[in-house]
């Protein structure tokens, strides 16, 4: 069955006094130390996947979250996925969040073999409140990435499937992050057609 969770509705303005002691006494190096090892995995839009992990982190603070399990996954969301033989004791033991830090990890990694739309459902069907939320600020950082991208069949697709799988579950979960993920597709679509690439499209020139 469908969970449903009591959606984040105010993004803040800044980071109160509460918040930044909050921030203060949550150990994140360990995982940022983790995550260094993603430095020499490229992205498509330039820039590497450690970058991404920091980025998707600032995303969250940027929303309000200073849940200290889930900002250290985000430090590591990727490491899972994106590193062979990655050893997943690493973040279990990191420190005593480290088994929760590490199944919510589990929960937005894609496994081998499984489909990216499966995947993508099993996060909107199955997933914790966190793993949405970590699953919208990750996309966040990925479209904002994706203005730097030039191939318009990867754009296509992308806003497609953001469009499809993460609209659903920003808009269960904070409806900030949904209204920002429209228009960061509204801005990726609006390229596609400056770039003459939907006209080409429609008449069957590509």
């Amino acid at each position: 069955m469908k969970n449903h969770y009591e959606m984040k509705q105010e993004k803040p303005d800044s980071m109160d006094t509460q918040q930044m002691l909050q921030l203060k006494s949550i150990f994140l190096a360990p995982y940022m130390q983790l995550s260094t090892a993603l430095i020499g995995k490229a992205r498509h839009a330039g820039g590497n996947m450690f970058r991404h992990q920091i980025d998707t982190l600032a995303i969250l603070i940027d929303y309000g979250y200073i849940d200290s399990v889930l900002l250290k996954a985000s430090c590591v969301h990727d490491t899972i996925e994106d590193i062979p033989d990655f050893d997943s004791n690493l973040i279990i033991n990191c420190d005593s969040e480290g088994p929760e830090v590490y199944k919510l990890v589990l929960e937005v990694t894609k496994q081998q073999g499984e489909p990216k739309n499966d995947f993508l459902r099993r996060i909107i069907n199955e997933g914790s409140q966190k793993a949405k939320i970590l699953k919208c600020a990750d996309r966040i950082s990925n479209m904002i990435s994706l203005g730097f991208v030039t191939d318009p069949k990867f754009i296509e697709r992308y806003c497609d499937e953001t469009e499809f799988f993460i609209l659903p579950i920003a808009l269960e979960v904070d409806y900030n992050m949904y209204q920002e993920l429209i228009n960061l597709i509204i801005t990726r679509r609006k390229y596609l057609e400056d770039s003459g690439y939907i006209e080409k499209q429609k008449a069957g020139l590509i």
